[in-house]
């Protein structure tokens, strides 16, 4: 299945954000890579800030260029604020909302435990990582997988109250995706408006 596979802290260098979940390279040189990487850059186009951003997005929800496009076109024909409805869209995907129950440390270790038939939805096996979540869905884990240790490691104090649009309930090990988050509880320091403009030309 097709996904991001490169150098992830050459990445998160380039946007100076440990957009790939925490990042000990990065806290030492916080600054972008490559030779000149310390040196004063050129002002950016207004092209260079919007195409930044957008690949910003990408690279923080794990999405490549054709499913990230794709999910664009569905935010414009829904109505409301584009720009947010397309961070809901990827708010509601599977291994987004794997990784916010706190099942997974990053979003990309989120996949794989999807991927690997970890996760139920309404008490069936998904494993879709793209697969949208509705309001109203029970995301849980696996009754054979809640013993293993790299998900119970995981859960151990993490703290649910940070996402209040997720209902965790430990005892059963499983978050009830109550409603679509407001931008204001969504965390990623991504300026979606750019995004909508870049690909308004």
């Amino acid at each position: 299945m097709a996904r991001y596979t490169g150098p992830k802290t050459k990445i998160a260098r380039k946007f100076g954000e440990p957009i790939f979940g925490e990042d000990k390279v990065l806290q030492r040189r916080n600054f972008p890579p490559g030779q000149h990487g310390q040196n004063k850059r050129r002002k950016t186009s207004e092209y260079g800030v919007q195409l930044r951003e957008k690949q910003k997005a990408k690279y923080t929800y794990g999405v490549l260029e054709r499913q990230f496009r794709n999910l664009f076109a569905k935010a414009s024909r829904l109505k409301g604020i584009t720009g947010v409805i397309l961070l809901q869209l990827l708010e509601s995907r599977l291994d987004n909302v794997v990784y916010r129950l706190g099942v997974a440390p990053t979003r990309a270790a989120a996949r794989q435990i999807v991927l690997h038939k970890h996760v139920t939805v309404n008490g069936q096996v998904v494993n879709i990582p793209s697969y949208e979540v509705k309001p109203g869905d029970v995301v849980g884990v696996r009754e054979k997988s809640k013993s293993l240790e790299v998900i119970a490691d995981c859960l151990a104090g993490f703290n649910h109250s940070k996402y209040p649009w997720i209902e965790w309930d430990e005892t059963a090990k499983a978050g009830k995706f109550l409603h679509l988050p407001e931008r204001e509880d969504i965390p990623e320091n991504i300026k979606e408006q750019l995004i909508v403009e870049l690909y308004s030309k």
